[in-house]
């Protein structure tokens, strides 16, 4: 969750979850191309089936070319910002389809949506993201087979409640609301629950499953806009062009927003980076000085790590301090914020502490660093697995280290010296 406190989560509906970066490791684990096999597989059957038994009219293709082209309209009109989306973002992210895709939702017979569906996702595929070499095509269809099976569950609402999408809606007052509103919560979940066996993570929880809430509001967004563009094609269509303007606009916004996280963001780990976690560690202590608080401050720093990189390369370095990014996160409350300053060194804000609570988490934190065995992804068979690792931490406490930031990071700075001159892999608390 992105919310400016603990871990960063990213689980987001219709997204593509499987990033460059995930991709080589993703592509070795049989169960998960096995799965992605089976929705490919359904959503190819399931279309046959639906074009056999739901003919479509000329009106129905006319609105198929109405979406598609708006589609096709605002792709090309926001392709520059996509393409630095994607660059800039290793995480998944919301493209916005679905603006049109469940506008199709609500208009067209459901052969047709997948048709649609197909029309975008090939057009992003060779106009927005054909330079971003480490996108493999395998991974497009997936997304797009995703989104497909996610459209049928809702039309799958609208068939079993009777209403004849938007016109139907249109006539049926609250009940027709009512159904369009049940219909986008249906999209809105099948599409999390759809990703879910793609998502390279074996821990789900709510969070994982549904994101944050940033991310489910943009989701909501272009649902919303989705809702009023099949309005205004089924009663006046020239207004639905309105929509397009809007959402090129949430689109520039949405990459501000990705923009801001990556500047208080470290790439090798995802976790806060200096400036960031001193941005968020002085509203803390801000708020700390208010309700008389205390904020206790660790700092962390792997023993030995250059003989990692000597011994087995800075790849295997960098799945290292991953590993121990992830250990520390998972060590520490949800409500503390971790953070990486450079090289092997990370620390954590740990606010409405108390005292041995401090050295308590920081022992946690420590075990959890030497229970690591981190398997290197390497070419060959040969592919160690880094363990033995160990930190040495120190930690201080606001406002008995001082009464501002500095003096607080200074003094645990100075406590994990201590810690290092010591005798490393320990803990000492200023």
């Amino acid at each position: 969750m992105s919310d400016y406190r603990g871990r960063r989560r990213h689980a987001l509906p219709i997204r593509d979850v499987l990033t460059p970066r995930r991709w080589a490791l993703w592509a070795q684990r049989p169960r998960l191309i096995a799965y992605a096999i089976a929705v490919e597989a359904v959503a190819l059957v399931t279309t046959a089936i639906v074009a056999f038994r739901i003919p479509a009219s000329h009106s129905d293709f006319a609105l198929l070319g109405a979406l598609a082209g708006m589609g096709v309209l605002a792709a090309e009109l926001g392709r520059q910002v996509e393409r630095v989306r994607r660059r800039v973002n290793g995480t998944p992210h919301i493209n916005l389809t679905s603006v049109w895709t469940f506008a199709g939702v609500l208009l067209l017979p459901a052969a047709l949506v997948a048709v649609l569906v197909a029309v975008l996702y090939w057009h992003l595929a060779i106009r927005s993201w054909y330079r971003l070499r480490r996108v493999p095509a395998f991974r497009t269809v997936l997304n797009g087979s995703v989104v497909v099976l996610t459209c049928y569950s809702a039309k799958l609402v609208l068939a079993l409640t009777g209403l004849d999408g938007v016109r139907g809606a249109l006539d049926g007052g609250w009940r027709g609301a009512g159904i369009v509103a049940l219909t986008v919560v249906t999209y809105f979940v099948a599409g999390a629950v759809l990703i879910v066996p793609a998502l390279n993570t074996t821990k789900f929880s709510v969070k994982t499953l549904l994101g944050g809430w940033v991310d489910n509001l943009l989701e909501g967004a272009t649902l919303c806009l989705g809702v009023l563009t099949a309005i205004a094609l089924a009663t006046q269509p020239a207004l639905a062009l309105a929509v397009v303007p809007p959402l090129l606009l949430l689109h520039r916004g949405v990459l501000v927003k990705q923009l801001e996280i990556a500047a208080t963001t470290d790439e090798k780990t995802g976790l806060f980076n200096t400036s960031g976690w001193h941005h968020l560690a002085g509203q803390e202590l801000a708020r700390a000085d208010v309700t008389r608080s205390t904020i206790g401050v660790l700092m962390i720093d792997l023993d030995h790590f250059k003989r990692i990189n000597d011994t087995h390369g800075h790849l295997a370095g960098d799945a290292v301090l991953k590993a121990v990014a992830s250990a520390i996160t998972e060590a520490v409350r949800t409500s503390d914020c971790v953070g990486r300053f450079g090289g092997e060194e990370f620390v954590v804000l740990l606010p409405k502490v108390a005292r041995a609570d401090v050295e308590r988490i920081a022992e946690r934190v420590r075990g959890a660093i030497g229970a690591l065995e981190v398997a290197v992804e390497q070419h060959d068979d040969a592919a160690p697995t880094i363990t033995g690792l160990s930190a040495s931490i120190g930690a201080a406490l606001y406002p008995e280290a001082g009464t501002v930031l500095d003096r607080v990071v200074r003094a645990a700075d100075t406590a994990l010296y201590e810690a290092k001159r010591g005798g490393r892999n320990r803990v000492v608390l200023a």
